[in-house]
């Protein structure tokens, strides 16, 4: 059975309405203002990433809109991953395949980028069924709290 077929199938069991599915016919590209080299860059996961002491995600939940700040000096032995959608043992052991947090300081300290934005984030995890809530409301309080971080590039990491 296909990915999306089992999730269809996994989560019609539980009583979820059919998934209505994004179908995206066009992208708009934005060019970067400056080099890369010179770029503040941030990023955001949905990977149910989160700091040890804060609290976890709840793998199952529907439209959960919540956004983590995470510190961009984060230690990266500092979090824990709770997670349904993929299998999460590789993420436990080295959070940077979900969240690369010590490759994005690597870049900054290389001179890749120009600097690693000071908030980094965690969100929009799990089933989210409000899509016009994402698009009207949550994607641009998010591009807000970018814009007040001068953040230049945002890389968005699935899971």
């Amino acid at each position: 059975m296909k990915y999306v077929e089992r999730l269809a199938h996994r989560y019609g069991q539980q009583g979820f309405p059919p998934y209505q599915w994004t179908i995206n016919t066009e992208a708009p590209l934005t060019p970067l203002r400056r080099p890369l080299a010179e770029c503040r860059v941030a990023m955001l996961t949905s990977g149910g990433v989160s700091r040890c002491a804060a609290a976890s995600w709840d793998p199952d939940a529907r439209n959960d809109f919540r956004l983590d700040v995470i510190d961009a000096d984060a230690p990266a032995d500092d979090f824990q991953v709770h997670d349904s959608y993929y299998e999460t043992d590789s993420a436990v052991e080295d959070i940077n395949c979900v969240f690369p947090i010590e490759r994005l300081r690597e870049f900054a300290a290389e001179g890749v980028i120009g600097s690693v934005a000071e908030r980094q984030w965690s969100g929009f995890m799990g089933r989210i069924y409000k899509r016009q809530h994402v698009l009207e409301v949550a994607a641009p309080a998010f591009a807000a709290e970018l814009g007040r971080d001068e953040v230049d590039l945002a890389l968005l990491v699935p899971a």
